[in-house]
């Protein structure tokens, strides 16, 4: 398993737009990925578990993948929390 801290560095936080960006981003890989924020923790897969964590730029979440594909997931998911994917 991969385990990693991430500030979320996106501007305008995780609004429903780059929320639908990481869920596309995760689903491109086998993996099992979730979203710890506080005490919740989310399927990074799952649009509507995303958006019930209402995350804030600048606020630290950690990413936790398993499977296969785990480290890539974790580089593309930070990258893209990170700014470097934002579109």
């Amino acid at each position: 398993m991969t385990q990693r801290a991430i500030e979320i560095k996106l501007s305008n936080g995780l609004e429903a737009r780059p929320i639908a960006v990481l869920v596309q981003v995760a689903s491109k890989y086998e993996s099992s990925i979730y979203i710890e924020s506080g005490d919740k923790k989310v399927n990074a897969k799952s649009i509507m578990g995303m958006m019930s964590l209402s995350l804030r730029n600048g606020e630290s979440i950690v990413v936790n993948a398993s499977g296969a594909d785990e480290q890539e997931a974790a580089n593309d998911i930070e990258r893209f929390l990170r700014g470097s994917g934002e579109s």
